[in-house]
């Protein structure tokens, strides 16, 4: 409660009308640097710790190091991707596990096993359900990439393309990955 009264009170001007500036004038504020700190605080503690325990699940579930890899998740007009990347070229151990991990989810998914996103995230993510029920009328292609693997998820059905990207949605917002959420506009 204390954090959401001070990140309120920070954010009105003298006036008390909401400032259109995010940053503060440091000199206005005796407790400027005190603020920053329980800010920054309060941003990396997230309630309940939830990025940070996905982070721990997600490597257990995935076998690699979510923090040496890049997740993104793309929307397409026919379905979307799952990307995930190593972030150093160098890392020839990540690339292998993201490898083996993007083809054996490409045959589970295929066959209505979602074991591994429950795993990961700790609950089943959106469009799950109609994945299972609709899997075949969808089709997940592997594809290696230079730094990593992509996932290309495709369907012609419109109820399995409004789950693909349901699911894609639920990625792209607990991963944090800050893709866009719809297909790219032509």
């Amino acid at each position: 409660m204390n954090t959401i009264v001070l990140t309120l009170a920070m954010a009105l001007t003298q006036t008390g009308e909401p400032s259109t500036d995010k940053k503060m004038d440091p000199a206005a504020c005796p407790m400027h640097e005190q603020h920053m700190k329980q800010q920054a605080a309060a941003r990396s503690a997230e309630p309940d710790g939830h990025h940070a325990q996905l982070q721990a699940r997600g490597a257990r579930a995935m076998g690699f190091d979510q923090e040496r890899t890049s997740h993104h998740f793309r929307l397409s007009d026919s379905g979307g991707s799952i990307e995930v990347h190593v972030n150093d070229p160098k890392d020839l151990e990540s690339k292998q596990q993201i490898d083996s991990h993007l083809r054996l989810i490409t045959q589970q998914f295929a066959s209505g096993d979602f074991s591994i996103p429950l795993a990961t995230h700790g609950e089943e993510p959106a469009g799950v359900p109609d994945l299972k029920r609709l899997r075949k009328q969808i089709r997940y292609t592997f594809e290696d990439t230079a730094l990593g693997g992509r996932v290309t998820i495709a369907t012609t059905d419109p109820a399995a393309l409004a789950a693909v990207h349901a699911f894609l949605r639920y990625q792209i917002q607990d991963h944090q990955t800050g893709d866009p959420a719809g297909p790219p506009r032509r």
